[in-house]
Formats: structure tokens, sequence, C-alpha cells
């Protein structure tokens, strides 16, 4: 009997480095994100993303304008993919990542796995039509 397949979730890498750390702290740790990374993707519950480069636009129907965020708080850095059971086993494999110590947080989304449609409820829907 097969097992039932671990769902995919998203991670946001969002923030920016604490002011107040050196850039040896700093760098101890990322190298101990991509230990950690490495041992999550070999155990089969995570799967690499990228980096994002600091330059990009934001495009909408009446135009398009530089950079792809507004504020420092709303920096995104990279995103990668964790496979759990539930939001909070996700949660709770991102919370293991060693940059939080030093100012970035995660944001973390459950994949959707069907296909969009203007008569289902999802996170564009307008809320007076929800």
């Amino acid at each position: 009997m097969s097992e039932k397949p671990a769902k995919q979730y998203l991670v946001i890498s969002r923030g920016q480095w604490n002011k107040e750390a050196s850039r040896e702290e700093i760098q101890g740790a990322i190298d101990k994100f991509y230990v950690w990374l490495d041992r999550l993707v070999a155990e089969g519950k995570m799967q690499t993303g990228q980096r994002l480069a600091g330059e990009g636009k934001t495009v909408s129907k009446s135009r398009v304008t530089d950079g792809p965020y507004s504020e420092a708080k709303e920096v995104i850095g990279g995103f990668w993919f964790i496979l759990a059971d539930s939001l909070e086993e996700a949660a709770e494999i991102a919370r293991g990542n060693p940059c939080l110590d030093y100012g970035l947080f995660y944001e973390i989304r459950p994949i959707e796995s069907v296909r969009a449609s203007a008569y289902a409820v999802t996170c564009e829907t307008p809320r007076d039509r929800k």
C-alpha cells in the first residue's frame, strides 16, 4: 500500500539581515543554512529554490514600474519548497532555518493542486464575492 504523498509548500524568504550582525556572523548563518537545506533535501522534506536578484519590474494592465517591492520589509530574497503533510509541519520545518536568528523571516504558502477558476474562491477573489 502506498503512502499519501506530502503536499508542497512554497517558502518565501523575506526581510533583511540584522544591521548589528557582522558579515562573519551572517556568513556563518548562510553556511549553516546550506547544510540544513542539503540535509532536508536528502531526507525528501525540501526542494531547492533560488535566490532572487534585487532588480525587477512590477506589471499591471496600465503600467510597468521599476522594483518588485516598495518597502525594505517587503524584500523577497528567495524561495524554496517544503514537502510536508500539513501547513503546521511545514512551519515547524522552516523554524529550523538558521537565518531566522539574523533578521530574515519566512512566508509559507500551500501550493494549490488545481487550476484557477473564476468560480472558485481563492486569494484573488474580492472580499465582497466570497
